[in-house]
């Protein structure tokens, strides 16, 4: 009978021990679950779309955007600022998620990581130095002309191919490029619309912009990890639901509005409109 009882205790120990450990995996999967960050890495440095507000906090378009695509999927979303070169090899090492740094799709990207959908246009424009009697694209192309361009952006990569007449200065962020031309040290700088609108706008005693759509209309996507098929194809779906209900817009009235009706006014095709 004693024997019995023991064994019965045992039984009943066992089964509490077994409950527990159950329970604690359960608890364990339920906490993994909670924390399963979205991380999205972007350059803090191009403001109004990828910049930091007075506390130091990530803020602009992409950040919104971001944050509205985490809520869509179910996951919290955590910003990593990366400087520009590493975006895309933090992707490749696994240090995050997904890209959304107003981020040109081109086909040598598409080598190394794999891209959303379009979600936005960018044209590229020039800043010149009001002295330096630029007025088109041709007149860079010239001996003696002093070009800045952001090393690695597509301002970079147009003027290595198609202005080899000048002398293309590298620099690693927009700031220095504008300091470059204000000051008279270089002719021109060749990035999107709305940036050199809006640094024109900033200088304009000493920068005047070109508007001349000189080639076709680039498109920025949502970079993620080569063969992530499941994420690309929810940033797709989220895409176009935000597009439909008007997140852009939204977007544009709390970042852009001025530079909107000054692109309105100047016939420009604006970053959004993703219309042919």
């Amino acid at each position: 009978m004693k024997k019995r009882y023991n064994m019965i205790l045992v039984l009943a120990l066992l089964c509490v021990i077994f409950t527990a450990c159950g329970t604690n995996q359960q608890e364990e999967t339920t906490e993994q679950s909670s924390t399963d960050e979205l991380v999205v890495a972007m350059e803090l440095a191009y403001p109004p779309f990828e910049t930091k507000d007075e506390n130091g906090d990530p803020s602009g378009v992409s950040v919104d955007f971001s944050k509205a695509f985490g809520e869509y999927i179910g996951r919290d979303v955590r910003i990593e600022n990366i400087s520009w070169d590493g975006l895309i090899p933090s992707l490749q090492t696994g240090k995050a998620d997904m890209v959304i740094s107003s981020m040109t799709i081109t086909e040598e990207r598409k080598e190394s990581v794999d891209f959303s959908d379009p979600y936005a246009n960018a044209m590229l424009a020039i800043l010149a130095n009001k002295d330096s009697g630029i007025s088109s694209v041709d007149d860079l192309n010239q001996s003696g002309k002093k070009i800045a361009v952001k090393t690695g952006s597509t301002g970079y990569i147009y003027a290595q191919k198609h202005l080899t007449n000048a002398e293309i200065v590298g620099l690693p962020d927009e700031s220095a490029c504008v300091t470059e031309v204000a000051q008279g040290k270089a002719d021109g700088f060749i990035y999107d619309q709305l940036t050199i609108y809006r640094n024109w706008k900033k200088n304009p005693d000493t920068t005047t912009a070109v508007f001349i759509p000189f080639q076709d209309v680039e498109q920025w996507g949502v970079a993620v990890q080569k063969g992530d098929t499941e994420l690309l194809s929810q940033l797709n779906e989220f895409i176009a639901k935000y597009r439909e209900d008007g997140g852009f817009d939204q977007l544009t009235e709390k970042y852009l509005s001025e530079e909107k009706k000054a692109f309105d006014e100047l016939g420009f095709q604006w970053f959004f409109d993703m219309a042919e």
